[in-house]
């Protein structure tokens, strides 16, 4: 997708839901575009709660059918909050796991990285983008890739990158593993309002 299209649909829903759209440049572009229309009407809570549902979609990267295939599994499961069970089955894709891990710079890359067969789970290769881990499980790059330019620089790159707290990275082996369920806070997104809009 195109830059210009992406930051069409970041204005369009009102967030940052490409990195694309996390840049310096983009944030200076809107500013000299100056305090931008007004939406012609109050949305409905419908109109509220499909907004939030494309957020997430476009946030993950995922299909429509896939997501839909989430909120159900996230919803039939009993003795947990379905918006938590939402959330940790999205950060828990491989292809999230390897663009939090710092391994790309975007979830695109990280989609396109694992279909092309350049990580192991636990010792596997895997080019399944939505294989979802869980804690314990290990992500190499695999050792004919670790020589692509793709990871030329990690050790370097690695210094400035923070990793999330539930998981880690060794640079030397470049193996990262799930040390606990995910836990992540992102304000603007509202799985809430989207479990609302799949139960109507």
């Amino acid at each position: 997708m195109q830059s210009r299209a992406k930051y069409k649909i970041c204005r369009r829903l009102g967030a940052p839901v490409f990195e694309k759209c996390q840049t310096q440049k983009f944030v200076m572009s809107e500013g000299r575009r100056g305090v931008p229309k007004k939406r012609p009407k109050t949305l409905s809570d419908f109109g509220v709660q499909m907004l939030e549902k494309q957020k997430i979609r476009f946030t993950y990267g995922v299909t429509e059918k896939q997501f839909s295939t989430y909120v159900k599994k996230a919803s039939s499961k009993k003795g947990a909050h379905a918006s938590d069970v939402l959330k940790e089955m999205l950060e828990s894709r491989l292809d999230n796991i390897v663009y939090r891990l710092g391994l790309a710079h975007t979830r695109a890359l990280a989609r396109q990285m694992v279909a092309h067969g350049h990580f192991m789970v636990n010792g596997r290769r895997t080019t399944s983008p939505a294989y979802a881990l869980r804690p314990s499980d290990t992500v190499t790059v695999r050792e004919g890739s670790k020589a692509s330019a793709m990871f030329r620089d990690i050790e370097k790159k690695m210094q400035s990158y923070s990793i999330p707290a539930w998981l880690s990275f060794d640079v030397k082996t470049m193996t990262g593993k799930v040390v606990s369920a995910p836990r992540v806070d992102d304000a603007f997104l509202n799985f809430g309002a989207v479990l609302e809009f799949y139960s109507r």
